[in-house]
């Protein structure tokens, strides 16, 4: 759920413009100047940016949006920050983020109405509380409806698109179009949204009705099953790479002997190779280059090349 425009640098003045113009329109409490990114990540990497902004409605955040794009200012939107890794030089330009501010959920017989920042653990636990069932596998993904939307988020053989029913997207000219199930075009951790570069506002997911002992039962698994495999004890922008066709990355990279591997503060996970971690010291550089080393390692081994899952930010 991200949108980078392509520019080298901005002049000081130019963000001093966009700061002026967006206090008339946005509460100042939600827009802080160079502020620490490592703060707003699952990694706890990332240096400063040059403004942060959290807009409160969807008409702010589209008012940003073309304000950035009127006057070409790189901008990058954001969630919770658990699948993002930031460049200790911080990001030249305006980080929007959609978390906290815009994460209504609302319920309705077996739907459930959630605005993109809604965090997939809540949406879960509002399903358990209305006693909806289908939702239990998203419990555990430490994300946001809008970021599992544009990757087709999934685990535990549930995926977004077995739920969704329909979503309201906004290009980057601040246009808003609603895309049914099969407009989203979801597959294996990509969508319409990805590739038409689409900004989510908020999203309709269908369930049935279910028990709350049985849909309460199937969550507590889930999360002992991810406690007991996931090394979710250490700062991490969840699993690595994306599976590769006829493989399991994890495997392949334990295979490949990296299990531990470690460069700087940067290892591979010893509880799951899937993982790239930080010992609470890792850099941007040390992450980015133990990911390469991987991607080169596997691919001299076993010839399969590893792309990234986790977003990478970087001016």
């Amino acid at each position: 759920m991200e949108r980078l425009v392509s520019r080298q640098g901005v002049e000081k003045v130019e963000i001093n413009e966009v700061v002026k113009d967006l206090y008339n329109s946005i509460p100042n409490e939600n827009i802080l100047i160079g502020e620490p990114m490592k703060d707003h990540t699952s990694f706890k990497i990332g240096g400063l940016a040059d403004l942060f902004v959290a807009p409160t409605t969807i008409e702010a955040l589209t008012y940003i949006v073309r304000l950035c794009e009127k006057k070409r200012i790189p901008y990058y939107i954001i969630g919770n920050g658990s699948n993002l890794l930031v460049d200790d030089e911080g990001f030249r330009g305006v980080i929007i983020q959609i978390y906290k501010n815009l994460s209504d959920i609302k319920v309705e017989g077996n739907f459930i109405t959630a605005y993109s920042g809604a965090l997939l653990a809540k949406i879960a636990n509002s399903a358990l509380e209305y006693e909806l069932t289908g939702f239990e596998f998203a419990q555990g993904i430490p994300g946001t409806i809008g970021g599992a939307l544009v990757m087709n988020a999934g685990a535990y053989g549930g995926e977004i698109k077995d739920v969704i029913i329909s979503a309201d997207v906004m290009d980057h000219k601040g246009n808003v179009m609603t895309l049914s199930k099969e407009e989203l075009a979801l597959g294996y951790r990509t969508s319409s949204i990805q590739t038409n570069d689409y900004i989510v506002l908020k999203a309709i997911i269908g369930l049935e009705p279910g028990k709350r002992d049985h849909i309460a039962l199937t969550m507590r698994d889930l999360a002992n099953r991810r406690r007991d495999k996931q090394p979710l004890e250490m700062p991490s922008a969840g699993s690595t790479f994306k599976r590769p066709e006829g493989y399991f990355a994890g495997k392949l990279i334990m295979d490949t002997g990296l299990q531990g591997y470690k460069i700087g503060g940067a290892l591979v996970s010893e509880k799951h190779c899937g993982f790239v971690v930080s010992d609470g010291t890792a850099t941007f550089k040390d992450v980015k280059e133990l990911i390469e080393t991987i991607q080169l390692k596997v691919k001299e081994k076993f010839g399969v090349s590893l792309h990234p899952e986790i977003k990478i930010i970087s001016n």
